[in-house]
């Protein structure tokens, strides 16, 4: 019945105690409301079956509910519509810079290094609705594979394209993985701008300088998080290809400059984080999703539908039965 009803003013609701007060009053009075005769017999008298003496208490009853009712419209009875809005700001722009060398298809990660990247990336970028995100590739060279967008549907298809493959110079040139990501973001507007490189080797490509992009990341206030990638001693990676084309595996030392990555986060504003299995690299994903988060504003608007009126209304109709029941048909017994 008051599904959905609030009462303003609740502690009307104490009011309640005076009605059965009132009843104890009532029962304790209503022999003395009517006049006594005392008689030693009644024969001759004509006895008559009258309802109307039966009913007389249905005055008082009218009177109680309608003192219930008058309380509970004290207490305010409302219904509350609240609709919200959210708004909302400039959001952040995000870049994630990828390892596509042939180490990459290493299987310490299952099925391994690439694809489980793939993966934890996909639910990360699904994870962020009001941000842009790109994506860069990088081996021995680099390129955009997708400009900063908001479409994510764009974004996830262009990660699950993302293979190794031989077009690219082999290498890892992480300067120029960063530099490129670095000038997708330099003319960006939004409040923050970050890249999430991710390499599973050092640097041993390209012309330009890690520490150098690194600069160019400070000087445009864009934050970079390095994940290190691959387990602490021997890989199964990729030593050599078969005659038809297929990779050999054996088992090889991972080795990750972590030094240079740490220096790299640690002058732009960032973190350094070593992944080591496919657990350890979802959490590093999330950890960052936690750290880089876009305000959002809500604004919740009220409209109030006020229950009183109906309830005054409907006690003064009983009110005003009664008085009319009380002068004319009940004259004679009240």
């Amino acid at each position: 019945m008051f599904e959905g009803i609030e009462f303003l003013n609740a502690q009307w609701f104490w009011l309640f105690l005076i009605l059965p007060l009132a009843l104890l009053w009532y029962i304790f009075k209503h022999k003395k409301q009517t006049a006594e005769l005392k008689i030693s017999s009644l024969k001759g008298f004509k006895v008559t079956n009258s309802w109307l003496p039966k009913f007389k208490h249905l005055l008082f009853a009218l009177r109680l509910i309608a003192l219930a009712l008058l309380i509970t419209a004290l207490a305010r009875p409302q219904t509350v519509d609240v609709s919200t809005k959210t708004k909302t700001t400039r959001g952040i722009d995000i870049v994630i810079a990828i390892d596509v060398s042939a180490s990459m298809l290493a299987k310490d990660l299952k099925p391994n290094r690439l694809e489980a990247l793939k993966e934890v990336a996909a639910e990360f970028i699904q994870g962020r609705p009001n941000d842009r995100i790109g994506l860069v590739e990088y081996a021995g060279e680099s390129y955009t594979k997708t400009p900063i967008t908001s479409d994510k549907s764009i974004v996830l298809s262009a990660l699950k394209e993302i293979r190794y493959n031989t077009i690219i110079e082999g290498g890892t040139a992480i300067g120029m993985g960063l530099a490129t990501s670095v000038n997708r973001l330099k003319d960006s507007k939004a409040k923050s701008k970050v890249i999430i490189l991710l390499t599973d080797g050092v640097n041993n490509s390209g012309f330009i300088d890690p520490n150098t992009a690194s600069e160019l990341a400070v000087e445009y206030g864009i934050k970079v998080y390095t994940i290190g990638l691959g387990t602490n001693g021997m890989a199964l990676s990729p030593i050599a290809l078969t005659p038809d084309g297929k990779f050999q595996y054996g088992r090889v030392q991972v080795e990750i400059d972590e030094e240079l990555l740490e220096e790299i986060a640690e002058v732009t504003g960032g973190e350094y984080f070593r992944a080591t299995n496919n657990k350890k690299l979802k959490e590093i994903y999330l950890e960052i999703d936690d750290l880089e988060k876009t305000d959002v504003e809500e604004f919740k608007f009220y409209n109030y539908d006020e229950k009183y009126r109906s309830l005054v209304l409907f006690a003064g109709l009983l009110l005003l039965i009664e008085v009319l029941f009380r002068f004319t048909v009940f004259r004679s017994f009240v």
